[in-house]
């Protein structure tokens, strides 16, 4: 489990390194730790790395949907004075950059999404069918990798506890849906930033037709992909995404651009 700063309460996040400023956002069942091979990576290069932790949880629940929590990160980025950042959104968090960069073109250099929502997921629908038992919850977790041991035993625990929490259930559920309804398919030609899709070929929740999907539809899109992989390739094969994405980042001459981080 990656630490957040006590001082950084209003807004909860990961910082290190100094540089272009790589944005990291998790997905709806995630967390921080999602990135930790980015982390320890990006800033040795030359990046600064920040992870914030998205407010799932702590919204009214008439406000917890993907609208407010792209608000909520666009909210931080002016908070923390950042004006040109690259957005590495998994899943959930990929769907939130694609809202961002379409919105506020200024706070946005470039975008990578990885098993990114937007176009179509499968989720758990209306509802988590059988979620008191945990073996159901444990074969779900086991479904978003093509490497089923991935899916560690604390890993499932987090699920089974998220999902067996009355609140926290109803709030997944809210966000889940909201990202569903959000579909993104006749906005993506007005994203001209450029934009790395990295994507496993094992992909069950965004297939690879989803990737291909949204390649096709965005102006400036560059597609990779990872064999032997599932929804989650910087956790599952983070060598290889690490590569594919300093590779496609070296394009930019990033020390040229006009960004500014207070932190």
């Amino acid at each position: 489990m990656l630490h957040i700063n006590n001082k950084e309460r209003k807004f909860p996040h990961v910082k290190k390194g100094k540089g272009h400023p790589l944005i990291l956002l998790h997905g709806l069942m995630g967390g921080l730790s999602n990135f930790k091979a980015l982390l320890d990576f990006f800033p040795k290069k030359g990046y600064k790395v920040i992870i914030p932790s998205l407010p799932l949880y702590n919204m009214p629940l008439f406000l917890t949907n993907i609208s407010n929590l792209s608000k909520y990160i666009i909210q931080f980025l002016i908070e923390i004075g950042i004006k040109k950042a690259t957005l590495v959104g998994n899943s959930l968090g990929g769907h939130i950059a694609l809202i961002i960069a379409k919105k506020r073109i200024d706070l946005v250099h470039s975008v990578v999404l990885t098993g990114s929502s937007g176009l179509f997921e499968k989720a758990f629908g209306d509802a988590f069918p059988k979620r008191e038992n945990y073996e159901y919850i444990r074969k779900k977790s086991q479904e978003v990798f093509y490497d089923p041991k991935i899916a560690t035993k604390e890993l499932v625990d987090e699920v089974f506890h998220i999902v067996n929490d009355k609140k926290k259930g109803i709030k997944t559920l809210y966000i889940a849906k909201s990202a569903m309804k959000y579909n993104m398919s006749k906005d993506l030609s007005v994203i001209q930033q450029p934009i790395c899709l990295i994507w496993g070929k094992q992909d069950h929740v965004t297939p690879p037709e989803v990737a291909e999907e949204f390649h096709r539809l965005l102006p400036d899109s560059e597609l990779y992909w990872i064999d032997k992989c599932g929804h989650v390739p910087m956790m599952e094969h983070p060598k290889k995404f690490i590569n594919i994405l300093e590779k496609w980042l070296s394009k930019f001459d990033f020390n040229h651009e006009n960004f500014f981080c207070k932190i």
